[in-house]
């Protein structure tokens, strides 16, 4: 019987994505591990795998094709020793409208979703879920059952599959599995939606010249995510203005030795530092909030605001507050560069325990940013300016930024982010403290 392969979950938001591109043709013959197409979800354009052997019997989705939902059959592959006639693809009716007399009858057997066993979890893995992944064969022997890019990560990560339980289909280690360890923060749990935003009003253009462009599933997803966060957080601003002329010296100190290892300092990066570490100062704003359940991280992942073509990604510093700011250079510069190609993975940009936007380089002033769930905060950055300022009971002038912590006012006290605000400030103002 011909493999179904879905539309797979390359994230664990993903709900649809964009069937880029083929990298196979019917009749080809495909083995484990090799690449099937280029999907574009709503951060990144990845790589499909195939995870079993066989030969692509029939395309049922073609490229280009957009809003194609996770768990949608996009292709039959036969497997060794079958015949490469495909037979009528399994979803061809889902589009049908559900009181036609064809819907009363039972989908074909390949279509319907087989409730998997899940090790250690004393139940029955739901449709969904199933769905979300390719049908697969039994691995056999002692080799250990895990999803292409699960290998990846546990490589990249030093991480040992034989110590990990499995939850995707028949027990295999899936990219959720892997968790903190694999590099991003723990996710909270779901909560319960507020009340469902309202649609918006249909927009008449009258007879003003005008052109009609089509969201991207990134654009989406920062319009669904963005009203969602600032519907259900409640957020709380917190200004302070800060001096610069220590840490603008310090960088060119700094930039000098490090001229020969062809690195070079940016504000931003000693910015992620100083929040780093003042978030291990201020622990209590290091957190998430998740219904009756706090979740307090002893690391601090930063998540950067990087604008790209079409909307805005967030690549994480992991562990910033250890990290040098050399390291914090070269992860920073590293990221920044294949956000913009599309290239990031997806522990690269989803987890992080609070973020960065910096806005100083347009010279925006001050601003308040929008927290992203279920992060507890959000560091605004505005611009470096000479201002006057009261330096040891005299006006002089001086170099000052205005930074705005947000904060989940759920999780955070008013106080803890006055205290961590307090915390950034002395930092950046005396930045040999975030170095020694």
């Amino acid at each position: 019987m011909p493999i179904e392969l879905r539309m797979p979950a390359l994230s664990p938001t993903m709900e649809e994505g964009t069937l880029a591109k083929w990298l196979v043709k019917e009749g080809d013959s495909v083995k484990s591990g090799d690449l099937l197409a280029e999907i574009e979800t709503d951060k990144a354009t990845m790589e499909f795998e195939a995870v079993d052997e066989g030969v692509i019997s029939k395309i049922l989705v073609a490229e280009g094709s957009d809003g194609v939902k996770v768990g949608t059959p996009i292709a039959l592959m036969t497997g060794e020793g079958e015949t490469a006639a495909a037979p009528e693809a399994p979803a061809a009716k889902a589009a049908e409208a559900p009181n036609k007399e064809e819907s009363k009858s039972e989908p074909a057997p390949s279509a319907k979703p087989v409730p998997s066993k899940v090790e250690g979890g004393g139940g029955e893995t739901p449709p969904a879920a199933a769905e979300a992944q390719p049908v697969l064969k039994a691995d056999s022997g002692d080799r250990i059952k895990a999803s292409p890019l699960a290998r990846r990560l546990a490589e990249a990560q030093g991480i040992d599959l034989s110590s990990l339980t499995g939850s995707g289909p028949g027990g295999r280690i899936v990219r959720a599995d892997l968790g903190e360890r694999a590099g991003g923060a723990k996710s909270a749990p779901v909560q319960a939606a507020a009340t469902p935003a309202a649609t918006p009003a249909p927009v008449e253009a009258g007879d003003i010249p005008h052109e009609i462009v089509k969201l991207s599933n990134m654009r989406k997803t920062i319009a669904r995510r963005l009203t969602e966060s600032k519907q259900q957080v409640p957020h709380i601003y917190l200004t302070v203005d800060i001096q610069l002329d220590r840490l603008l010296k310090l960088r060119s100190e700094i930039n000098a030795g490090l001229a020969s290892r062809g690195i070079k300092l940016s504000v931003n990066d000693m910015l992620i530092k100083a929040l780093a570490v003042a978030l291990i100062e201020v622990p209590e704003c290091n957190v998430s909030f998740a219904g009756d359940t706090l979740i307090k991280y002893s690391r601090a992942d930063i998540s950067v605001a990087v604008s790209i073509p079409g909307g805005l990604i967030t690549p994480i510093v992991i562990g910033a507050d250890e990290k040098s700011l050399s390291k914090i250079s070269t992860a920073m510069h590293d990221l920044a560069s294949r956000a913009k190609e599309g290239k990031l993975q997806p522990a690269e940009y989803q987890g992080g325990t609070a973020s960065l936007s910096n806005m100083g380089m347009y010279g925006i002033k001050q601003f308040d940013a929008v927290i992203n769930p279920p992060q507890g905060m959000i560091m605004a950055i505005g611009a470096g300016e000479k201002r006057p300022y009261v330096i040891d009971d005299a006006l002089q002038i001086a170099t000052i930024m205005s930074a705005t912590g947000s904060f989940d006012h759920r999780a955070i006290d008013g106080s803890d982010g006055a205290r961590l605000m307090k915390a950034f400030k002395a930092l950046v103002e005396n930045p040999l403290a975030m170095v020694a």
